[in-house]
């Protein structure tokens, strides 16, 4: 048993109003997802957690899919919430499926964004590489940080996503979070360990997926999840939530009303 970490979070909406817990995906953080907790506040009291080794949290291994979501158990006991509403994106969906088949006493409503219960094919090798090659001590800004990156990586706003996590502390850049550490576990991320138990969750859950994204496997979803609800929003690939925010937000909230 991993000792309990305190996890940082953002906190959106009023007390007394249902929980809401929404979990990034890897290299993201709680940052990322504040335009959506501001639609979603007026019904919810929202925590946005950054998760261990992400944003300003602890570092610390492992970095895997049954000790995130033990995390969510010790942050649900940390708020004195003995259960809540959760909507994961990629990383952060796989975390709420992991928790929701061990521990579906938790989960109030279940949303995952675009990601299966999947142990994929593709690998954050070349990111990671891309990101340790930076000579951070030689750059005097970020244009300079993603002239380096756009050598390797050559989507633009990819790399803006990436370059979210490096920080001017002391006159000098750095990177917020532990590159080994992501590439010791980056395969943990990519795959979905077997659930200890065969048993699924049978309760209802939204699974939200872009109709430009290849992420959603049906097949795998109602293995686990027998009474998924898949929708897809047109227009929008694997950050649905920030290529269709208006529509992403209308689909959560009817579903858990």
């Amino acid at each position: 048993m991993t000792t309990p970490l305190t996890l940082h979070y953002d906190e959106y909406g009023e007390a007394g109003k249902p929980a809401l817990i929404i979990l990034h995906g890897f290299f993201a953080s709680s940052r990322n997802w504040r335009a959506i907790a501001r639609q979603l506040q007026t019904e919810y009291h929202i925590f946005v957690p950054d998760q261990r080794n992400h944003g300003t949290s602890p570092h610390a291994e492992p970095m895997d899919y049954p000790t995130m979501a033990q995390d969510m158990v010790d942050f649900l006991q940390q708020q004195g919430l003995p259960k809540a509403h959760f909507l994961g994106h990629s990383m952060g969906g796989k975390v709420a499926m992991w928790l929701a088949l061990h521990h579906p006493e938790r989960i109030d409503k279940l949303v995952v964004a675009d990601i299966s219960p999947t142990a994929y094919q593709h690998s954050f090798d070349n990111t990671i590489e891309a990101l340790k090659a930076i000579p951070l001590h030689q750059i005097k800004n970020r244009k300079q940080a993603d002239f380096y990156l756009s050598q390797t990586l050559h989507d633009e706003s990819y790399r803006q996503f990436l370059l979210q996590n490096l920080v001017l502390q002391h006159g000098e850049y750095q990177w917020r979070v532990d590159l080994d550490i992501f590439q010791r576990n980056a395969d943990n991320i990519v795959s979905f360990p077997a659930p200890k138990s065969e048993k699924p969750y049978t309760e209802p859950a939204l699974f939200l997926g872009g109709a430009e994204s290849d992420y959603i496997r049906e097949n795998d979803v109602y293995r686990y999840f027998p009474n998924a609800i898949i929708k897809y929003l047109p227009n929008a690939a694997h950050w649905l939530h920030v290529q269709a925010p208006d529509e992403f937000c209308e689909q959560v909230k009817a579903f858990l009303r």
